[in-house]
């Protein structure tokens, strides 16, 4: 096995044949670890099939290609492009940031640049300039002319967290090509993209709750040192097809064969006995003009079993706003119920690996607090 492939200051020349050999291998690994979203971190093994799998699906999605590495090569994200490299024959091109600190645009549209640039021969330039990005990112260089202009270059691969419509409305109305997609280490990173599976991977929900099963080639071999774990997420069914149990929740379109996300099983809001999904609260959030980004979580509260909470990110150059403020401009779109009894404005949404949200601090941050202000009922 593999582990620990993707060392710090290892170079491309280096990894590319450890990369191969694994891909090519049905019993060498690499290992990843968890973000940590659904509790405490756990290391996935990642067998060389699943893994030639997921790329081999994604480029006939995509085509073979020159990618930008814009993500952590120690999460399955950044692991897959360089992945993906090693299949397409390439060399990635690494985004130049400083140590601790944020991503930015230029150094982003200065590897597009390159990546362009190193198309060599006629055949190089009918190849497809590609990257993965989590929804932070892409925001970040939507609101750069800078980054706006590389974003038209490339075509992205949206993951990592659930992109807001707005933002997706937004990145496509400027010419960028994004893809969401949905998946999680333990399906080698995304395997349904635009709510459609990848080649080779199945879905299907469980009835009694909505739990998403995901199926396929691209499984995991499951949890390193946790068999107990391993076989309660990891299933093969009586034709020998491998699934991992997710912790979302989710509904499939038979006809068009289309998974529609709904969120984490252990995110919903029951409050004054109404169920609250928390991402519709937070795309309503993020449509008001006050409001740069939004993450939203449910506290105990002794009235209503549940309160809804929110940290809030204001737009730069507006003011923001009350709790009572934003519950009338809320009104229109949200039930009574979804609107939201304590908010609390910070510099910026917690983040739990890349692109995730740390709900656990955020909740953990406004259960510090009491409610801003009394609501009336």
């Amino acid at each position: 096995m593999t582990d620990h492939l993707i060392a710090q200051g290892a170079t491309w020349a280096e990894l590319a044949p450890l990369l191969r050999r694994v891909l090519d291998s049905a019993d060498d690994a690499v290992v990843v670890q968890t973000s940590g979203s659904s509790g405490e971190p756990k290391r996935v093994r990642l067998p060389g099939p699943a893994l030639r799998a997921s790329g081999e699906a994604t480029a006939r999605l995509v085509g073979h290609g020159r990618w930008v590495l814009a993500l952590p090569t120690h999460h399955v994200a950044g692991l897959q492009v360089l992945a993906r490299s090693v299949l397409a024959g390439t060399s990635p091109v690494p985004v130049a940031l400083d140590p601790g600190m944020p991503f930015r645009p230029a150094p982003f549209a200065a590897a597009v640049a390159e990546a362009h640039a190193g198309q060599g021969t006629r055949t190089d330039h009918a190849r497809p300039v590609l990257t993965s990005l989590v929804p932070t990112q892409l925001a970040r260089l939507l609101d750069d002319p800078v980054g706006v202009a590389a974003l038209q270059r490339v075509t992205v691969l949206l993951g990592g967290a659930a992109a807001d419509p707005g933002l997706l409305a937004g990145a496509r109305a400027a010419g960028a090509r994004v893809h969401t997609t949905y998946g999680m280490s333990e399906t080698c990173g995304g395997c349904v993209y635009d709510g459609v599976p990848l080649p080779g991977v199945r879905v299907r929900i469980d009835p009694a709750d909505e739990r998403v099963h995901l199926g396929g080639p691209v499984v995991a071999g499951g949890y390193l040192d946790r068999p107990g774990l391993t076989a309660e997420r990891f299933l093969v069914d009586a034709e020998g097809t491998r699934w991992f149990v997710t912790d979302d929740r989710g509904r499939w379109d038979e006809a068009e064969g289309r998974l529609t996300v709904l969120g984490r099983l252990d995110d919903v809001i029951v409050t004054g006995g109404h169920k609250v999904e928390p991402r519709d609260v937070e795309a309503a959030l993020r449509r008001l003009p006050q409001v740069r980004d939004a993450l939203v979580v449910g506290l105990p509260d002794p009235e209503w079993g549940q309160r809804v909470a929110a940290l809030l990110v204001a737009d730069s150059a507006r003011t923001p706003t009350t709790l009572n403020e934003l519950r009338i401009a809320l009104s229109p779109t949200l039930p009574p119920h979804a609107l939201p009894r304590q908010v609390a404005w910070r510099d910026a949404i917690p983040q739990l690996g890349p692109g995730k949200p740390d709900r656990a601090t955020a909740r953990e941050d406004l259960a510090a607090g009491a409610p801003q202000e009394a609501v009336a009922e």
